[in-house]
């Protein structure tokens, strides 16, 4: 049945294919063949059409699933981004020990530090069994109890360097007035020239040198050549230490290389010294001190004395040296025999010659407790190890 629309249309299709033209057409019919198009190339006249969507775009192929991309396209991401949940994840760390931990955190320490806590038992077990580095020398003089290091006095003694001083009252202990000395020296000696023959029949040969502190003022002592001259003649004494011809001495000078001991003039601020004779009791005191193998003869008893010598200055400075030698060829401590007896030299005289006193003194932490007894007993005064001559 003829529709008057009909021509219309027809017309209107005839007229919109002159104006698209052949080369049109062909694009569209190409590019439809290219992108797989079912429907046929141009339309029938007069056959309804619905509409199409445009054409897909050449390029456009690649995006589709599963799509190959040709060479001479350009490089694009994946369709379907990689899920993040099934990728390969590593294997959790395991946890470290808190002991590993430590290790890492401190390094060598670790092992350091039981070390070093086993060095500080030792040296504190060490130091408890110890024998102490000095100890109260028979002559108020502070004489060390280590044999390794100080005099002999066969035990223990006061401790060189203590945390607090003892304060005792002893009163024939303290340092009598008399006249000035020097305080503080320069802390080394130099030899006083002499020497002397052998002295003693037999035994054993011990030599000494004869020294003084630099900076001391000679006027004090009045002089090396007094002092060394006194120091010689008291130990080639036949009541000194050769009497029982065990022993034998010498003195030496300088060009003797390594005397047996030295016996050596010194200031109190010098003997005070820890590595020295030290000053736990405040009095003031001589010592012999093996480490450093000096006889320390204190500069202030040897101007003033002691109490118990009284104004017998030669007396007390026989005795002081007899008594610090005494330490320095292997000789201890003891207290009074007996009452008005004389002391014996290895008491400690310059502290008194009173048992009581003298117990006092060693009984102190680290003093010779034990060696005397406060027996009540009471001793004269005595400078030699033999007071009578042989032969009397």
């Amino acid at each position: 049945m003829w529709h008057p629309g009909s021509v219309d249309r027809l017309k209107q299709d005839a007229r919109a294919k002159d104006r698209r033209g052949p080369t049109a057409g062909s694009a569209r019919r190409s590019a439809s063949s290219r992108v797989g198009d079912p429907e046929s190339d141009s339309p029938r006249v007069g056959q309804y059409r619905p509409a199409r969507k445009p054409a897909q775009r050449v390029g456009e192929d690649r995006y589709r699933p599963g799509g190959r991309r040709t060479s001479a396209e350009p490089l694009a991401a994946a369709w379907k981004p990689k899920d993040d949940s099934s990728e390969k994840r590593p294997a959790p760390k395991k946890q470290k020990s808190t002991f590993a931990r430590f290790v890492r955190t401190y390094g060598w320490r670790v092992y350091a530090l039981p070390i070093l806590a086993v060095i500080t038992v030792l040296v504190a077990v060490n130091t408890a069994t110890s024998s102490p580095e000095a100890g109260t020398g028979s002559s108020g003089e502070v004489a060390s109890g280590d044999t390794s290091s100080g005099a002999i006095d066969g035990g223990g003694g006061i401790p060189e360097n203590p945390a607090q001083p003892v304060n005792l009252n002893v009163p024939t202990a303290d340092l009598p007035s008399g006249g000035p000395f020097t305080q503080t020296g320069k802390g080394t000696w130099h030899i006083v020239p002499g020497s002397s023959d052998v002295v003693g029949k037999s035994g054993k040969l011990y030599t000494y040198t004869v020294e003084v502190e630099d900076g001391i003022d000679p006027a004090s002592y009045a002089g090396d050549d007094s002092f060394g001259a006194a120091v010689q003649g008291i130990l080639s004494d036949p009541r000194s230490w050769t009497w029982n011809g065990e022993i034998r001495l010498q003195r030496v000078d300088a060009s003797y290389p390594n005397p047996s001991f030295r016996v050596s003039l010194t200031t109190p601020d010098t003997t005070h010294r820890p590595d020295a004779c030290g000053f736990q009791i405040k009095f003031e005191a001589s010592c012999y001190r093996r480490s450093m193998g000096r006889v320390l003869i204190n500069l202030s008893r040897w101007v003033r004395g002691a109490k118990v010598y009284g104004s017998d200055m030669t007396g007390y400075r026989q005795y002081a040296i007899n008594h610090e030698v005494g330490h320095a060829l292997g000789n201890n401590h003891v207290g009074c025999p007996g009452n008005d007896q004389p002391a014996p030299v290895m008491m400690q005289q310059s502290f008194g010659v009173a048992d009581d006193y003298v117990a006092m003194l060693n009984n102190i932490p680290g003093g010779d407790k034990g060696k005397v007894a406060a027996d009540h007993r009471v001793c004269k005064p005595n400078a030699w190890p033999n007071p009578t001559p042989p032969g009397q």
